[in-house]
């Protein structure tokens, strides 16, 4: 019986070895078109991640002098007041992680879809669009990390790379970009709405070139943008935030998301997992939301325009700019949030709430499936751009349309820039301009970055004017995020930013 029994185990053992056709192998998949144009959906796929756009960059994003939390999650609020004991912080390491997974995949692409037989023109793009994810992750690494390893090519289990500085990692961005300009188109039919463009390369280098201050490269960019004829405002400023109006001509790139019903669980990286992302779960009011991060009052007061002011010998203007009620739920919005105005909800009056993504016109609540698109990159955050970087040139009067054509936007509908400005009298007006227009949507701590706000004591003074917070700012230190311990535990080549 035990020989039958061995016999017929060693006669049907190949029953057991069976290819899942769920779950492809390495060796298997990289045959395809098809297989091909499925990676780089795991490409962008990543950027939906938990600790990406789904929820901990906006967290990470948010520790800038617009925002500021009371979340009763005491590890939370600390993160966002510059105080990280826990070096492997679940926001800031998972980020890591999921980043890093990212950039795993479009490597994968870059290394292997260049032997796959299939038509040449779609294989570039595919590589265009893959390099695009890969320089935004990086973007977003080095920009809150600093020093990380620099993966291009493919790793295996034993690979084991230095850290790059920042001008390495930006020279990698800006090669990635470059080449991606060439072989992405200008648009896309309506069914492949959502992928890279070549606007959005363009605008991502220049971003690059911004946060480096190559203020020239950056205009000359920009200028391509703006000639381009792809993208425009659109007439109604709430249009940028809704899940109604996505992909629309002012969107230069956005990351897709879609209110799924949950199934295995929130962020996960599985083929059943939802589609959705939860950041207004936590950036909205108490009672609909958690409240986890909220605006600061100084935002709120800004939204009373007195910007025509700077012109010599012109009288003062005040104007409630209408981005106020669309960026910021307060006790003057007259609106109705979640079926309820502010008073009926018993809010503190004294307090004021993140607006901007929420779903309060269409639920009663969040949850954390919302389906709206987190929008990365606009077009009035490229015409104001455009502006800065020509102001920071001294081409004053060139700069002021751009900023006018953000003004003047059907539903915004200011008063235009008409005086004649010194260099800094529009450097700050664009400063401010920029934190109306952009607020909440996560711009503002890379533009305090570029702005040399942290480097030094007098902008760190700057920064606690509007935000108390950053008295607990230490030079040299918390402009980077720890590198999660573990990681260096792993790999000894990685070293821990300074001061952790």
């Amino acid at each position: 019986m035990a020989g039958g029994l061995l016999v017929a185990t060693s006669c049907d053992k190949d029953l057991l070895d069976k290819t899942n056709p769920n779950a492809p192998s390495t060796a298997q998949f990289w045959k395809t078109e098809d297989d091909a144009v499925k990676s780089v959906y795991a490409c962008y796929s990543g950027l939906q991640q938990f600790a990406c756009y789904y929820r901990s960059w906006h967290f990470m994003a948010h520790r800038s002098d617009e925002s500021y939390s009371q979340s009763p999650f005491v590890e939370l609020a600390n993160f966002t007041r510059f105080v990280t004991p826990d070096n492997n912080f679940f926001i800031s390491s998972f980020a890591w992680n999921d980043y890093y997974r990212t950039i795993f995949r479009t490597n994968q692409v870059t290394t292997r879809v260049p032997a796959i037989q299939m038509d040449e023109t779609l294989k570039r793009r595919l590589i265009a669009e893959a390099k695009f994810v890969r320089a935004l992750s990086y973007f977003d690494l080095v920009y809150f990390f600093g020093n990380i390893p620099l993966i291009i090519e493919e790793p295996v289990v034993t690979t084991r790379v230095g850290q790059a500085t920042p001008a390495q990692v930006e020279a990698q961005m800006i090669a990635d970009l470059q080449a991606a300009i060439a072989d992405l188109p200008l648009s896309y039919p309506d069914a492949e709405k959502g992928r890279a463009t070549k606007g959005s390369a363009q605008a991502l280098l220049a971003k690059v070139y911004m946060q480096q201050r190559k203020w020239a490269d950056a205009s000359a960019l920009f200028t391509q943008i703006i000639s381009s004829g792809q993208y425009s405002l659109v007439p109604n400023y709430l249009d940028n935030f809704t899940d109604a109006n996505e992909n629309n001509r002012e969107s230069v790139f956005e990351v897709q998301f879609t209110g799924s019903v949950l199934e295995v669980g929130q962020g996960q990286d599985n083929a059943s997992a939802s589609e959705s992302h939860d950041r207004p779960n936590f950036f909205g009011p108490p009672g609909a939301t958690f409240a986890d991060v909220q605006p600061r009052r100084w935002l709120l007061d800004a939204y009373t325009d007195s910007t025509v002011s700077f012109a010599p010998g012109s009288t003062t203007r005040h104007q409630i700019d209408p981005r106020r009620d669309i960026s910021i739920i307060h006790s003057g919005n007259p609106d109705r949030f979640y079926g309820k105005t502010f008073g009926q909800w018993g809010w503190n009056a004294s307090q004021q709430y993140w607006r901007k993504y929420l779903n309060d016109r269409t639920r009663t609540d969040e949850n954390f499936t919302s389906g709206i698109n987190h929008r990365v990159i606009r077009y009035a955050d490229v015409l104001l751009m455009q502006a800065e970087a020509l102001t920071e040139q001294n081409q004053v009067s060139a700069a002021v349309p751009f900023i006018n054509q953000v003004r003047t936007r059907t539903s915004v509908n200011l008063a235009p820039l008409t005086g004649t400005y010194s260099q800094a009298q529009l450097r700050q007006m664009i400063r401010m301009e920029r934190a109306r227009e952009l607020s909440g949507e996560g711009t503002r701590w890379f533009d305090i970055l570029r702005w040399g706000l942290m480097d030094d004591q007098a902008g760190i003074n700057e920064l606690r004017t509007r935000d108390s917070d950053f008295t607990n700012f230490r030079l040299g230190v918390s402009k980077l995020l720890p590198i999660p311990q573990r990681d260096i535990d792993i790999d000894p080549n990685i070293r821990q930013n300074p001061g952790y």
